[in-house]
């Protein structure tokens, strides 16, 4: 979701009751980890209707025929992680980055093709030439879709024209495929190659890369990136715990077991937990004379209301709204905002 989904209305109860939402089209992310602990950002196209210019995870929407897509209407089950939104995930991040998280067909490891295979079938399956189930059987691969790890969903709030329903995964490229048990990611009996991550020749994406955490972060900060605010808060969530700041890389295969292995133990938290919480960003006040926001993450949009789902309740979002949208500027403390700005935590703002 872009920077511009801010729901400015501070009395979204009452809106709610007033307003038809758009409907939430279904669609999948992935944080990808590399083998060194950092995470692939794609650079939009400026011209793109989504997101123009910003730096997002691998990702897209659904599609019936290549993903098997046949969700009744608003059920809540639009909303719930599944086989569809799994492989979508993978469909996308090989159509995007030309990475493919898929295994050969006898469950003994990567499914390693060679480059121009690769690139052609990349090609044939963004066009619709080919389903892509259909290319991986037609060569003995099978998408990865268990090793995929829920970690969050977000939906784009009521006032925004284009709405989507995002669920994202974690993934993490082996570290060293020799030494993995062959249960893990993309295991092998020899070193994994992963190849470089390449954009999609500009259709969508101008370029696709690596970097830690961190560093992406401090990009945003200096204006030298745009992170829309997912993007922005998952990023800020794994900074301390992949390739952290203030660390000397290069790591040992061990130190960087322990890194997955802490962001392992940190998605089992949260209150409900991280693979769980769904968010639909609103805003909780806004000063006209700075241009500052502030975004509460805690609701779980319009279409999840009285069913249990539950976003952040901890986190709020700075934003400063410039002429091009919303720039995030922090993730802070929610009960620390609203102690100073002296709302009551219960949220009726």
């Amino acid at each position: 979701m872009r920077a511009s989904i801010l729901n400015r209305r501070s009395k979204s109860d009452d809106v709610r009751s007033k307003y038809s939402p758009k409907f939430a089209h279904a669609s999948a992310s992935v944080i990808l980890v590399s083998p060194s602990n950092e995470i692939l950002l794609l650079h939009r196209v400026h011209t793109s209707s989504s997101f123009p210019s910003a730096h997002v995870f691998p990702g897209g929407n659904l599609s019936e025929e290549q993903d098997g897509t046949n969700f009744p209407g608003e059920d809540p089950i639009r909303h719930e992680d599944g086989r569809a939104y799994r492989l979508a995930a993978i469909r996308e991040t090989f159509e995007e980055s030309g990475i493919l998280l898929a295994k050969r067909e006898d469950g003994n490891g990567l499914w390693s093709i060679p480059d121009e295979d690769r690139e052609r079938g990349r090609k044939a399956i963004h066009s619709g030439q080919v389903r892509f189930l259909d290319w991986l059987e037609a060569g003995g691969g099978v998408a990865d879709l268990d090793n995929l790890i829920p970690f969050t969903r977000w939906i784009t709030p009521i006032n925004l024209p284009k709405r989507y329903t995002t669920q994202m995964y974690v993934y993490f490229l082996p570290l060293s495929t020799s030494s993995l048990d062959a249960s893990g990611p993309l295991s092998a009996d020899g070193e994994a190659i992963i190849p470089n991550p390449t954009s999609d020749g500009g259709v969508e994406h101008t370029s696709a890369r690596f970097l830690p955490a961190h560093e992406w972060l401090s990009l945003a900060r200096s204006s030298s990136v745009i992170l829309i605010p997912p993007q922005y808060v998952l990023l800020h969530l794994l900074e301390p715990m992949l390739a952290p700041p203030n660390s000397i890389p290069p790591f040992s295969h061990e130190q960087l077991q322990q890194q997955r292995e802490e962001v392992m133990r940190f998605l089992a938290t949260g209150d409900p937990p991280w693979s769980e919480m769904c968010i639909s960003p609103y805003m909780l006040s806004f000063d006209k004379e700075s241009g500052e926001a502030v975004v509460g993450l805690d609701r779980p949009g319009a279409e999840l209301e009285g069913t249990g789902r539950r976003g952040d309740g901890e986190r709020v979002v700075l934003v400063k709204m410039e002429k091009q949208g919303a720039r995030v500027l922090d993730v802070r403390s929610r009960d620390g905002f609203l102690k100073k700005s002296g709302k009551a935590r219960s949220g009726k703002l």
